[in-house]
């Protein structure tokens, strides 16, 4: 496959690092775009670590431009949900107003199992006690970053992952975009290997994928 040149948004540490890892090792050029990206710990010859909050419209309107897809991995906190309900819709917007203004075509962004029409394939329990419960403000944010990605026009993919683990990648794991039962969680690692996926791939463009592993 050709190399591309990738931006991964919350690039500096868990799925985004892992993100990074697996578009260098598919031979792309890969720009990390985080707050504070010397937390990854990577050093390849293909990577530029660029920092910046993506929720500054001038910083991300810079990282954005060159390339040819963007993966965004960013995510809050409970806490950080609560001072800020829309931090990763708020974010996504910005780039994709940068997308659009710099003609970059693939958006690919991570979003939840039981998000949008995929919230028949969740248990009684995680559906009301979690997901309309304890994780109800950051559950109301997927709702919102993936209707602005479906509203974007670009060749967007949503990845909704189920629980994701810290082990290794498999590399068989499960990925529907029809709302179909899939393993409820799955590791970074494999959801990493999709993403890139997503973004050197067509097999993907337009659609909601179910993972799990």
């Amino acid at each position: 496959m050709p190399s591309l040149r990738l931006l991964v948004v919350g690039a500096s540490q868990g799925t985004g690092a892992l993100t990074v890892s697996a578009a260098l090792a598919r031979g792309h050029q890969v720009t990390a775009f985080a707050r504070s990206p010397q937390k990854l710990t990577i050093e390849h010859a293909s990577l530029t670590k660029r920092a910046g909050s993506f929720h500054d419209a001038a910083a991300v309107d810079a990282a954005v431009v060159g390339h040819d897809a963007v993966i965004i991995t960013a995510h809050s906190s409970l806490a950080g949900f609560k001072e800020h309900p829309t931090y990763v819709s708020a974010g996504i917007a910005l780039v994709i107003e940068a997308m659009k203004r710099h003609q970059v075509p693939r958006l690919v962004v991570v979003s939840a199992l039981g998000t949008g029409e995929s919230r028949v394939l969740l248990g009684w329990f995680i559906r009301t006690v979690l997901k309309d419960g304890l994780l109800k403000l950051p559950s109301q944010d997927h709702e919102r970053k993936e209707a602005l990605t479906r509203a974007s026009d670009l060749e967007w993919v949503i990845a909704r992952p189920g629980r994701l683990t810290n082990g290794p990648a498999r590399g068989h794991y499960v990925k529907r975009a029809e709302i179909a039962p899939v393993p409820g969680s799955i590791s970074r690692a494999d959801l990493a290997d999709f993403l890139v996926t997503a973004a050197d791939s067509d097999a993907w463009v337009g659609k909601a994928v179910q993972l799990g592993g």
